[in-house]
């Protein structure tokens, strides 16, 4: 029996005042499960979004490559989708429950509620409407990845402004800083990177978003100040892959400081 199924039978049991307190404690571990299940959807959703960026930015990336990756962000996508509209129907089901069992404990003597015959399951589709935080991030990548970053930052800070907690918002906010510092606006740049460092909750782009201030750093000639930012990575993060690349920045210096 499905999660979706087991949600409809309880339902069913309940307002027909056969159900235990125990079958709904079932649902509502299949509910965490749930949940466990969407925020690593999430995860995968933004490291494959973040890899996708990074391919699209390279020049040596094929084309086969890139659209490999933004099948697979769109796949992610749905699943998504659906395990939000199972955990919604779950969440629904249960504070039906919740409230047919009050009433039967107020009014025991009420007669029964008519049996639905099943639990109504959002439509999955809703989510992927226009201005959806996934939709309007993947319109932002597309412009990112079209070299146009003035309409991609514009999108970006879109995503950041109107969803601060999803789950994309950090890269969102990641890219704004990226697409000005491939316009050369090193400046600006560091000012979005930073905001990362100073993101309400913990997120996986501050040890990218550290080596990129570091960079920028660099090329405004403030050279100690990029050296900070890289060992701020190397020390905080020793394991991420932004902390290789400010090894090998770092190791740079000191090779062009004995010359």
């Amino acid at each position: 029996m499905s999660r979706v199924t087991a949600v409809a039978g309880l339902v069913a049991l309940v307002l027909s005042g056969c159900a235990t307190r125990s079958s709904v404690r079932e649902v509502a571990a299949d509910v965490n499960v749930l949940r466990s299940e969407l925020a690593r959807l999430r995860q995968a959703q933004d490291a494959l979004a973040a890899q996708l960026g990074d391919l699209s930015s390279s020049t040596k990336t094929s084309g086969a490559s890139v659209d490999q990756a933004q099948r697979a962000v769109t796949t992610v996508a749905a699943d998504m989708t659906r395990v939000t509209a199972r955990l919604d129907a779950a969440e629904d089901a249960i504070k039906q429950v919740k409230e047919s069992m009050a009433a039967a404990t107020v009014a025991p003597s009420a007669p029964p509620l008519p049996v639905p015959a099943a639990v109504a399951i959002p439509d999955p589709s809703r989510d992927n409407r226009p201005g959806s935080p996934e939709s309007s991030y993947a319109a932002a990548l597309a412009s990112f990845r079209a070299r146009e970053y003035g309409q991609a930052i514009l999108d970006f800070i879109d995503v950041v402004r109107k969803h601060p907690r999803h789950p994309l918002a950090p890269s969102a906010q990641f890219w704004i800083g990226e697409a000005y510092y491939r316009q050369h606006d090193y400046r600006q740049a560091l000012t979005e990177f930073q905001k990362l460092l100073e993101w309400d909750a913990p997120n996986p782009k501050v040890p990218d978003a550290l080596l990129k201030a570091g960079l920028c750093y660099g090329n405004m000639r403030d050279e100690s100040r990029a050296l900070e930012a890289w060992r701020r990575v190397v020390r905080k993060f020793p394991d991420s892959p932004a902390a290789g690349e400010a090894r090998r920045l770092l190791a740079s210096a000191r090779s062009s400081t004995r010359r």
